[in-house]
């Protein structure tokens, strides 16, 4: 069974200037996998709220997936000291101190770079730069994660819209990495975009690629958009955001995307169709999964291609039992997870 409440592994090291937490939710199906977040936090307090509702995201979304892996999530306190490597180091042999029961990778405000200084300490993490010659799974996760939530809002607006992309306009909140990703994908598919970030260099950029246009970040949601696609930081979607939301749609890349649990009523109830987002941005943690088993690129295609289905059958579930989709995906990750056998969460330790 998943514990109640995480456990928190704080750690710092003055000389090489970091400090932060890791927080294990769940080691029922494996050991915890969940990236390392870099963010700027008032105090250990906030840093370990976020730990635990990101650790606890990770719990359901290895488990939807069938990924042999529970839940857990690193974050470290902007600012670093001034030598970046040292700091990961020291992150790193925080890490290889839980003797495998933690797995790190890249994630907000942190690079393949980072985790190739965080791999010097320690063999529990992955997202490291790939050889583009090889088979083998690895590199930055953010082109699987874009794929899949791209695939996965081709099922959403069919089932809500009964359209598909190139008929829509897509709202994307936040041009990282994975936003820009999958801008370029739903521009290739014939969609029309809004974007929002707090870089106007990113904006800009969109505008020029594929003739995006600009919205400020505060006014995203209430764009007149099909589609709003979050995939900037958590708790985009509040109760007042619903009320002002002008979409049908809500799909994007975000991590908590609801600011409160009663929200995915919120959102049933106005007819707007919520794809949950652990269940559609699983893409990255399935590359993640796949490097640090010694799997394949494909093995990673396979699964990320099974995100859309998996996506599918949620909604005619949750349509069918009168259910959110949110509520409904957390009832069957929970379940999974109380059902869980530990002779599967040994055999995810390589040696």
């Amino acid at each position: 069974m998943r514990p109640s409440e995480p456990q928190f592994h704080a750690f710092s090291d003055d000389d090489a200037g970091v400090r932060g937490v890791i927080a294990i939710d769940s080691l029922a199906l494996g050991p915890a996998a969940g990236g390392c977040r870099l963010w700027h936090y008032p105090d250990r307090a906030a840093a370990e709220r976020d730990a635990a509702l990101l650790a606890r995201g990770m719990s359901y979304k290895n488990a939807m997936a069938d990924l042999p892996f529970g839940g857990g999530k690193a974050v470290l306190m902007a600012p670093l000291g001034a030598d970046r490597r040292a700091a990961f180091r020291a992150f790193g042999r925080a890490v290889e101190a839980l003797n495998g029961r933690y797995v790190t990778a890249e994630d907000v405000g942190t690079t393949t770079a980072d985790m190739r200084a965080v791999r010097e300490e320690t063999r529990h993490v992955a997202g490291l730069p790939h050889d583009p010659a090889s088979a083998c799974a690895g590199g930055d996760p953010s082109p699987w994660t874009a794929l899949g939530v791209f695939h996965s809002m081709e099922v959403a607006v069919r089932h809500r819209l009964g359209a598909e992309l190139a008929e829509v306009t897509v709202a994307v909140q936040g041009l990282g990495s994975v936003g820009r990703r999958l801008c370029g994908l739903l521009a290739d598919a014939g969609a029309r975009l809004i974007v929002a970030d707090i870089s106007e260099a990113r904006v800009a950029e969109m505008a020029a690629l594929h003739g995006a246009l600009p919205c400020a970040p505060e006014q995203i949601h209430a764009a007149d958009a099909h589609v709003y696609a979050p995939c900037a930081l958590g708790g985009a979607l509040t109760l007042d955001v619903v009320e002002r939301l002008n979409a049908a749609v809500v799909c994007g890349a975000a991590n908590n995307q609801l600011a409160e649990p009663k929200v995915d009523a919120a959102l049933a109830s106005r007819d707007v169709l919520y794809a949950p987002d652990y269940v559609v941005n699983s893409g990255g943690i399935i590359n993640v999964a796949a490097e640090y088993l010694g799997e394949s690129t494909l093995d990673v295609e396979h699964r990320v291609q099974a995100i859309a289905p998996r996506l599918d059958a949620l909604f005619v579930r949750a349509r069918t039992e009168g259910v959110a989709p949110g509520a409904m995906a957390d009832r069957i990750a929970a379940q999974r997870i109380a059902q869980a056998q530990p002779v599967r969460a040994r055999a995810a330790v390589p040696a």
